[in-house]
């Protein structure tokens, strides 16, 4: 144990977005035909476009000048878009449940942004439904999202779904947490998934003695790994330790000005999606854990809060709350934020995330992926400098 105490390993998801920033270009401004699933493709659409390019080129005139340069230009342009989507036609079929949440979003354009058909299985649309859920849908459908809208209890449409994919990956939220349980009856009876890859994202949970709060929180994860392992289906878990966005953004609070922070104990203790992906396709993560614990992004509390202070120049009264307090509330306060609170002493007082050695039966993602870069914590810091993110609670 260091001398400042338990150190916290701290996995970003908020710069993915950066990578999925497409120019803008004439074609983009066409409106996009409707999918049906993956067998339109965008390529097809994009060949009918340049096809009617050419034809009007043609009408102007064989004769102008630089016409043959050009024509021999997009020739040139179409084999090797002709050769990118045979590169990927060998590429896994993904299908993602919850990809309009707060990390599903990014685990669809991760998914994308890497080559492979993407499946998103989503509610129907209501009149309850946010604007913005509809916008990202739509977004999703114009990079080539294949979005099936039904419920998770039509069973059967979910066998001829998963029947048609790769991987499943599950994204939902945690009171939908035993609703998995219907996806793992699906993948039993279409008997092809070579991967699935439940909705954990958090710690290690078969590693970990929390609070009684947070241990039944985390009993009902436990239940849907066993549940995977005793249908026979090829699993990954990922332990995906402390969103860096998540818990950097709830210990500073970048959004407002103010002089105290919160110590938990003695403070001595778009890249999630990215990592998943590549999880999800190798074969050396298969019936395997894999945990994040990117090297530069091992910290604990007292030295993000002072890097925190040197980035904004100032200094903040540290408020300690003991152990003794934090056990106390976690006793005291209702549901769910007596959870909270018991994960924040997981976290911060006994440092579980970093409690036990990973090696055969855990692997570690940025070991696993040394060529992908991921967000440090300084690089994310940098980032709230500048554009602070919203607060955001998650889902209990």
């Amino acid at each position: 144990m260091e001398k400042n105490g338990f150190p916290v390993a701290f996995i970003d998801s908020e710069p993915i977005q950066k990578l999925f920033r497409f120019p803008e270009t004439k074609l983009h401004r066409q409106p996009f035909i409707k999918y049906k699933g993956l067998e339109e493709s965008l390529y097809i659409y994009i060949e009918r476009e340049r096809e009617r390019e050419r034809e009007r080129e043609q009408i102007r005139g064989d004769q102008c000048p630089g016409h043959k340069d050009r024509e021999r230009e997009r020739d040139r342009e179409r084999q090797r878009e002709r050769a990118e989507m045979e590169s990927s036609e060998g590429k896994c079929k993904i299908l993602i449940f919850g990809g309009s949440g707060y990390l599903g979003k990014y685990m669809v354009k991760a998914s994308i942004f890497l080559g492979h058909p993407t499946y998103v299985y989503s509610r129907p649309p209501t009149a309850k439904t946010s604007p913005s859920k509809i916008d990202l849908l739509h977004e999703f459908q114009a990079m080539g999202v294949s979005i099936i809208h039904g419920e998770l209890e039509e069973h059967e449409k979910l066998v001829r779904l998963i029947k048609q994919v790769d991987v499943v990956i599950s994204v939902l939220a945690y009171p939908q947490v035993f609703e998995q349980l219907k996806i793992i009856d699906a993948i039993k009876v279409a008997d092809n998934v070579k991967r699935f890859l439940p909705s954990d994202f958090g710690c290690e949970e078969d590693r970990v003695n929390p609070l009684p709060p947070f241990q039944q929180f985390l009993e009902k994860k436990r239940k849907i790994r066993r549940a995977t392992e005793e249908a026979g289906i090829p699993y990954t878990f990922v332990s995906a330790n402390c969103f860096a966005s998540y818990f950097v953004n709830y210990l500073l609070n970048p959004h407002e000005i103010r002089d105290n922070i919160n110590v938990y104990g003695s403070g001595k203790a778009n890249d999630i999606a990215m990592y998943t992906i590549k999880v999800a396709n190798d074969p050396r993560t298969s019936n395997r854990i894999v945990t994040y614990r990117p090297p530069k992004n091992i910290i604990s509390q007292l030295e993000l809060i002072s890097l925190w202070e040197k980035k904004i120049g100032r200094n903040f009264n540290r408020v300690h709350i003991s152990e003794q307090e934090i056990i106390k509330l976690s006793e005291t306060l209702p549901y769910p934020q007596n959870v909270q609170i018991s994960i924040l002493h997981a976290i911060f007082v006994k440092g579980d995330l970093m409690n036990f050695e990973v090696g055969e039966d855990i692997l570690e993602a940025s070991k696993l992926y040394p060529d992908l870069k991921y967000t440090s914590i300084d690089q994310l810091l940098d980032i709230f400098l500048v554009n602070p993110p919203k607060p955001v609670v998650a889902a209990f």
